[in-house]
Protein backbone atom coordinates (compact mmCIF):
# COMPACT_ATOMS: atom_id res chain seq x y z
CA UNK A 1 0.00 0.00 0.00
CA UNK A 2 3.18 2.83 1.19
CA UNK A 3 4.31 1.31 -2.29
CA UNK A 4 1.50 2.63 -4.30
CA UNK A 5 0.84 5.82 -2.15
CA UNK A 6 4.01 7.12 -3.05
CA UNK A 7 3.70 6.97 -6.50
CA UNK A 8 0.25 8.75 -6.33
CA UNK A 9 -0.11 11.96 -8.89
CA UNK A 10 -0.82 15.46 -7.49
CA UNK A 11 -4.13 15.34 -9.26
CA UNK A 12 -4.88 12.22 -6.73
CA UNK A 13 -3.93 14.02 -3.68
CA UNK A 14 -6.58 15.74 -1.18
CA UNK A 15 -6.95 19.23 -2.16
CA UNK A 16 -5.42 20.80 0.87
CA UNK A 17 -1.58 18.90 0.06
CA UNK A 18 -1.79 20.22 -3.49
CA UNK A 19 1.00 22.96 -3.88
CA UNK A 20 -0.48 25.64 -5.75
CA UNK A 21 -4.01 24.87 -4.37
CA UNK A 22 -2.26 25.00 -0.81
CA UNK A 23 -0.97 28.17 -1.65
CA UNK A 24 -4.35 29.69 -2.69
CA UNK A 25 -6.33 28.30 0.08
CA UNK A 26 -3.74 29.31 2.66
CA UNK A 27 -0.95 31.50 1.56
CA UNK A 28 2.29 32.04 0.22
CA UNK A 29 3.88 31.74 3.74
CA UNK A 30 2.34 28.24 4.60
CA UNK A 31 4.39 26.13 2.11
CA UNK A 32 7.41 24.29 2.91
CA UNK A 33 10.54 24.93 0.79
CA UNK A 34 9.96 21.85 -1.24
CA UNK A 35 5.88 22.70 -1.54
CA UNK A 36 7.61 26.26 -3.75
CA UNK A 37 10.12 24.87 -5.60
CA UNK A 38 7.49 22.49 -6.34
CA UNK A 39 5.17 24.82 -8.06
CA UNK A 40 8.01 26.18 -9.79
CA UNK A 41 9.11 23.09 -11.77
CA UNK A 42 5.40 22.07 -11.83
CA UNK A 43 5.48 17.85 -12.33
CA UNK A 44 7.47 15.51 -11.12
CA UNK A 45 8.58 12.01 -12.92
CA UNK A 46 6.56 8.98 -13.73
CA UNK A 47 8.06 7.49 -10.30
CA UNK A 48 8.08 10.70 -7.91
CA UNK A 49 5.39 13.38 -7.52
CA UNK A 50 7.11 17.18 -7.86
CA UNK A 51 7.15 17.58 -4.01
CA UNK A 52 8.91 14.30 -3.65
CA UNK A 53 11.41 15.64 -6.61
CA UNK A 54 11.93 18.95 -4.88
CA UNK A 55 12.51 16.98 -1.46
CA UNK A 56 14.77 15.00 -3.19
CA UNK A 57 16.87 17.68 -4.67
CA UNK A 58 16.64 19.70 -1.06
CA UNK A 59 17.68 17.02 0.64
CA UNK A 60 21.15 16.81 -1.63
CA UNK A 61 21.52 19.94 -0.07
CA UNK A 62 20.51 19.67 3.50
CA UNK A 63 17.65 21.22 2.52
CA UNK A 64 19.86 24.62 2.65
CA UNK A 65 18.38 27.42 -0.05
CA UNK A 66 21.54 29.08 -0.09
CA UNK A 67 23.44 26.09 -1.67
CA UNK A 68 20.44 25.48 -3.66
CA UNK A 69 20.84 29.00 -5.23
CA UNK A 70 24.38 28.59 -5.91
CA UNK A 71 23.92 25.44 -8.55
CA UNK A 72 23.79 26.24 -12.53
CA UNK A 73 21.54 25.16 -14.81
CA UNK A 74 23.48 22.23 -15.56
CA UNK A 75 24.15 21.08 -12.20
CA UNK A 76 20.01 21.36 -11.51
CA UNK A 77 19.34 19.39 -14.95
CA UNK A 78 20.80 16.39 -13.38
CA UNK A 79 18.07 15.09 -11.57
CA UNK A 80 15.79 13.07 -12.90
CA UNK A 81 12.91 15.00 -13.91
CA UNK A 82 14.80 18.21 -14.06
CA UNK A 83 15.01 19.37 -17.74
CA UNK A 84 16.93 22.86 -18.83
CA UNK A 85 13.57 24.86 -18.91
CA UNK A 86 12.61 23.67 -15.05
CA UNK A 87 16.58 24.42 -14.11
CA UNK A 88 16.09 27.83 -15.14
CA UNK A 89 12.63 28.77 -13.48
CA UNK A 90 14.53 27.29 -10.55
CA UNK A 91 17.42 29.44 -10.70
CA UNK A 92 15.89 32.53 -11.88
CA UNK A 93 13.54 32.21 -8.90
CA UNK A 94 16.17 32.04 -6.56
CA UNK A 95 18.06 34.46 -7.77
CA UNK A 96 14.95 37.56 -7.24
CA UNK A 97 15.42 36.09 -3.53
CA UNK A 98 18.62 36.93 -3.38
CA UNK A 99 18.54 40.14 -5.18
CA UNK A 100 15.67 40.83 -2.59
CA UNK A 101 17.77 39.76 0.38
CA UNK A 102 20.53 41.96 -1.01
CA UNK A 103 18.46 44.71 -0.31
CA UNK A 104 16.95 44.34 2.89
CA UNK A 105 20.51 43.33 4.71
CA UNK A 106 21.39 47.02 3.21
CA UNK A 107 18.83 48.34 5.65
CA UNK A 108 19.93 48.97 9.30
CA UNK A 109 17.45 46.47 11.37
CA UNK A 110 18.10 48.87 14.61
CA UNK A 111 14.82 50.07 15.41
CA UNK A 112 14.84 53.57 16.85
CA UNK A 113 11.35 54.64 16.13
CA UNK A 114 8.18 53.08 14.91
CA UNK A 115 8.58 53.81 10.99
CA UNK A 116 11.78 51.58 11.57
CA UNK A 117 9.77 49.16 12.54
CA UNK A 118 7.18 49.84 9.93
CA UNK A 119 10.08 49.08 7.03
CA UNK A 120 10.98 45.57 8.16
CA UNK A 121 7.35 44.29 8.71
CA UNK A 122 5.43 46.02 5.71
CA UNK A 123 7.48 43.31 3.54
CA UNK A 124 5.68 40.75 5.49
CA UNK A 125 2.35 41.95 6.10
CA UNK A 126 1.60 44.07 2.81
CA UNK A 127 -0.96 42.57 0.25
CA UNK A 128 -2.78 40.14 2.58
CA UNK A 129 -6.21 39.51 2.31
CA UNK A 130 -6.32 37.84 6.32
CA UNK A 131 -5.44 38.80 9.37
CA UNK A 132 -1.51 37.65 10.39
CA UNK A 133 -0.06 38.60 13.27
CA UNK A 134 4.02 38.67 13.58
CA UNK A 135 6.41 39.45 16.70
CA UNK A 136 10.00 41.66 16.32
CA UNK A 137 12.24 39.98 18.46
CA UNK A 138 15.14 42.75 19.76
CA UNK A 139 18.22 42.57 21.72
CA UNK A 140 19.44 45.17 24.64
CA UNK A 141 20.29 47.76 21.70
CA UNK A 142 17.45 47.24 20.07
CA UNK A 143 18.56 45.44 17.05
CA UNK A 144 16.14 43.08 15.68
CA UNK A 145 16.91 39.49 16.46
CA UNK A 146 13.95 37.84 14.30
CA UNK A 147 11.06 38.15 12.63
CA UNK A 148 8.41 35.85 14.00
CA UNK A 149 4.99 34.80 12.49
CA UNK A 150 2.45 33.93 15.10
CA UNK A 151 -0.69 33.35 13.78
CA UNK A 152 -3.67 33.55 10.83
CA UNK A 153 -7.03 34.13 11.09
CA UNK A 154 -9.98 35.92 8.50
CA UNK A 155 -10.20 38.80 7.21
CA UNK A 156 -11.46 40.50 10.98
CA UNK A 157 -9.59 39.05 13.24
CA UNK A 158 -6.64 36.76 14.83
CA UNK A 159 -6.20 35.53 17.86
CA UNK A 160 -2.66 35.30 19.40
CA UNK A 161 -1.64 32.80 22.42
CA UNK A 162 0.39 35.07 24.57
CA UNK A 163 2.34 32.02 25.78
CA UNK A 164 3.59 31.24 22.16
CA UNK A 165 4.58 35.14 21.89
CA UNK A 166 7.47 34.70 24.96
CA UNK A 167 8.33 31.53 24.45
CA UNK A 168 9.70 32.54 21.62
CA UNK A 169 11.22 35.72 22.93
CA UNK A 170 12.74 33.55 25.74
CA UNK A 171 14.35 31.06 23.55
CA UNK A 172 15.92 33.59 21.40
CA UNK A 173 16.82 35.66 25.00
CA UNK A 174 14.79 38.95 23.50
CA UNK A 175 15.03 41.93 25.68
CA UNK A 176 11.85 43.50 24.37
CA UNK A 177 9.46 43.01 21.70
CA UNK A 178 7.21 44.54 19.09
CA UNK A 179 3.83 42.91 18.35
CA UNK A 180 1.95 43.63 14.74
CA UNK A 181 -0.63 42.67 12.69
CA UNK A 182 -2.32 43.59 9.82
CA UNK A 183 -5.77 45.04 9.00
CA UNK A 184 -6.85 44.06 5.30
CA UNK A 185 -9.71 46.14 5.42
CA UNK A 186 -7.24 49.67 5.20
CA UNK A 187 -8.64 50.98 8.52
CA UNK A 188 -6.36 51.52 11.41
CA UNK A 189 -8.91 51.83 14.24
CA UNK A 190 -7.46 49.41 16.92
CA UNK A 191 -10.25 47.36 17.58
CA UNK A 192 -11.37 46.86 21.42
CA UNK A 193 -9.56 42.62 21.20
CA UNK A 194 -6.20 44.25 19.65
CA UNK A 195 -6.11 46.65 23.20
CA UNK A 196 -7.04 43.94 25.43
CA UNK A 197 -4.12 41.82 23.42
CA UNK A 198 -1.94 44.46 23.90
CA UNK A 199 -2.35 44.93 27.54
CA UNK A 200 -2.53 41.31 28.61
CA UNK A 201 0.66 41.33 26.75
CA UNK A 202 2.11 44.35 27.84
CA UNK A 203 1.10 42.57 31.54
CA UNK A 204 2.76 39.28 31.11
CA UNK A 205 5.89 40.63 29.62
CA UNK A 206 6.41 42.54 32.72
CA UNK A 207 6.32 39.36 34.76
CA UNK A 208 9.34 38.22 32.77
CA UNK A 209 11.39 41.16 32.63
CA UNK A 210 10.71 41.54 28.14
CA UNK A 211 9.55 44.64 27.31
CA UNK A 212 6.83 45.14 24.94
CA UNK A 213 7.87 48.22 23.37
CA UNK A 214 5.50 48.95 20.88
CA UNK A 215 2.08 47.27 18.86
CA UNK A 216 2.12 48.63 15.01
CA UNK A 217 -1.29 47.83 12.86
CA UNK A 218 -0.80 48.19 9.38
CA UNK A 219 -3.16 48.86 7.07
CA UNK A 220 -2.54 49.32 2.58
CA UNK A 221 -0.09 51.75 2.66
CA UNK A 222 -0.26 53.34 6.11
CA UNK A 223 0.57 52.04 9.84
CA UNK A 224 -1.18 52.91 13.44
CA UNK A 225 1.89 52.60 15.93
CA UNK A 226 -0.09 51.83 19.84
CA UNK A 227 3.08 53.90 21.40
CA UNK A 228 3.28 56.73 19.15
CA UNK A 229 -0.75 57.49 19.72
CA UNK A 230 0.10 56.92 23.64
CA UNK A 231 -2.75 53.51 23.46
CA UNK A 232 -0.18 51.55 25.84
Amino acid sequence: MSNYQNKLGIKAWAEADKPREKLLLQGRRQLTDAELVAILIGSGNKNETAVDLSKRILNSYDNNLDSLARLSIKELSKFKGIGEAKAISIVAALELGRRRKELEAAKSNKVITSIDAYHILKPLLSDLHHEEFWVLLLNRANVVMGKHFLSKGGVSGTVVDPKIVFKTALEYNAASVILAHNHPSGSLKPSTADMQITKKLIEAGQLLEISVIDHLILGNKEYLSFRDERLM
